[in-house]
């Protein structure tokens, strides 16, 4: 597949964007890179080739909860520049 400097212009007037004729050849030439690439993934013959769903066998490893340390409410608001009795204050970001 070739790159036409009219495709060039029509991705750059989709994206909304403008290019110098120098970066139109340069784009050009990276998607042609791209295409050829995309082009070279097509040879290999996959056919009776299972898909390969997961790297490894192993499914679902997880680990055991630890319970660990933590810090009261009285800690954690202790350095929070504006606090309630029991809550952090913060700013309004949505109005109604």
């Amino acid at each position: 597949m070739d790159i036409t400097p009219e495709m060039i212009n029509n991705l750059a007037h989709l994206s909304r964007l403008e290019f110098s004729e120098a970066e139109k050849r340069s784009i050009g030439a990276d998607l042609q890179k791209i295409v050829a690439f995309v082009e070279k993934l097509q040879e290999p013959d996959t056919r009776g080739v299972m898909p390969l769903l997961h790297i490894s066998d192993a499914a679902n490893v997880l680990r055991n909860d630890e319970l660990g340390g933590s810090v009261t409410r009285g800690e954690a608001l202790m350095n929070a520049p504006v606090k309630d009795e029991a809550f952090f204050k913060v700013p309004k970001v949505i109005k109604k």
